[in-house]
């Protein structure tokens, strides 16, 4: 029995009870969401860790944060690092997307500080393997390889994988009749293009998706249907090539839930505002209420450097309209591999975004940090609004670096602080009614 099988059969697990407990709902209402698909428990049985998630309909929107080594920078010590950074940010999840050095060790040094699920994509790993190991081309990448990376990284304890089974040699065909400026910028896209345009073959991972089901399945790993023809610039949105690939998912995304796997929906990555509604609508539609998960969605194409935030404002637009997970997007976004600092920046970034599309939706107790953030900058409380931040750190340097005006005021403002002011006018409104009467 699987988590989503336990949840069909009404079969009350302490999991579905510490998830229900960590998502203040009832046990009732997440079980019955589970059944549904339209919630996914990301925990492989396989990996330990406290708190059980659920990502979906009815409960916050989550953010995930991407670390991961490159060919460059190969070294564990330095992700798992970002890896404390983002958890301590406020990460729900982590996914682990490496390409460099000696990649298990990566990964299972990853896992075991990990204390959220943890995401992989393995194709990276078949990748580079046969490209850095064996020497030879991606199209070399032999099926058996990428299945056996699967199978090995669920036997690790990957609690979600991003997956490219949406692409099809009809997607293909689709492509040559839409021309993009920007093609394909997935790189786990990218890389099944290739493979299936040299070799002239299906999709390996389409054409035995119930193979990839079964290994999935045993080991309780949550499959996140990858976009991998996501549009990768504004004019590239929500065009037939993207439409047809999320027509696709919403058929495998069945095709899984009768195997008793938990699914989750990828989405695009740039798009432009008055877009981004109608494609969670329709993703909605389409895959039968399945959490979707984007990338941001990117705003705009010209802010490099400041990519957290053009993520950031598509991330509360599409969380508002009904997406329940964000991918974050660092400052580091287009330009290079992120640091430290760039992992808290882009956490940051989708703690908010995600926070203000909670208030949107109205989930229950969403604003109440809000209202009392509120009730501390009325009182001229500077303890209680840093303590209420999203970030306290930042938050304190900033009032430090600013000095005090009299202890209770800040330096823009000092003796005109209109909080003061406003307060003393109605003292003096209360006192004059007073003499009145």
């Amino acid at each position: 029995m699987s988590i989503r099988q336990d949840a069909i059969n009404r079969v009350k697990t302490p999991l579905f009870e510490a998830c229900a407990r960590n998502e203040s709902m009832s046990l009732d209402q997440l079980m019955d969401g589970v059944a549904k698909g339209e919630l996914v428990i990301t925990k492989n049985k396989n990996h330990s860790f406290e708190k059980i998630i659920a990502i979906g309909k009815n409960v916050s929107t989550k953010i995930n944060a991407n670390i991961g080594s490159s060919k460059d920078l190969p070294e564990l010590h330095s992700e798992l690092q970002k890896l404390c950074v983002a958890i301590k940010a406020g990460a729900d999840t982590v996914m682990d997307l490496s390409m460099g050095g000696d990649l298990d060790a990566v990964r299972r040094g990853i896992l075991e500080q990990c204390p959220v699920p943890l995401g992989t994509v393995p194709i990276y790993q078949a990748v580079a393997e046969t490209v850095e190991e064996l020497k030879k081309a991606i199209v070399d990448v032999e099926v058996d390889h990428i299945f056996k990376t699967i199978a090995k990284q669920a036997e690790d304890g990957v609690d979600f994988m991003t997956i490219h089974c949406g692409i099809t040699k009809n997607t293909l065909e689709r492509m040559d009749s839409q021309q993009r400026l920007m093609g394909v910028v997935s790189r786990g896209g990218s890389f099944t293009i290739e493979w299936m345009s040299h070799h002239n073959k299906e999709n390996p991972l389409y054409e035995n998706f119930d193979d990839l089901l079964a290994i999935l399945k045993e080991h309780e790993v949550t499959l996140s249907l990858g976009d991998g023809i996501r549009p990768g610039c504004l004019v590239d949105a929500t065009d037939r090539n993207q439409v047809q690939e999320l027509i696709h998912l919403g058929e495998l995304t069945e095709r899984a839930w009768d195997a008793g796997v938990q699914v989750i929906i990828e989405g695009p990555g740039h798009m432009p505002m008055n877009q981004i509604e109608a494609n969670v609508l329709l993703q909605k539609q389409l895959c039968k209420g399945a959490p979707f998960y984007v990338l941001g969605p990117l705003v705009t194409d010209i802010a490099p450097g400041y990519d957290h935030i053009t993520g950031a404002i598509g991330g509360a637009i599409a969380g508002a309209a009904g997406a329940d997970y964000l991918c974050y997007v660092t400052p580091a976004e287009h330009l290079k591999l992120p640091n430290v600092d760039d992992v808290k920046e882009g956490v940051i970034a989708s703690k908010i975004a995600a926070h203000a599309a909670d208030i949107a939706k109205g989930l229950p107790g969403a604003i109440d940090k809000d209202i009392a953030m509120a009730r501390c900058r009325n009182n001229l409380d500077w303890k209680g609004q840093i303590d209420l931040s999203l970030d306290p750190e930042k938050a304190r340097r900033f009032r430090d670096e600013g000095g005090t005006y009299k202890g209770d005021a800040c330096s823009m403002c000092g003796s005109y602080c209109a909080i003061k002011v406003f307060k003393r006018a109605q003292k003096k409104s209360a006192q004059k009614n007073l003499n009145n009467n």
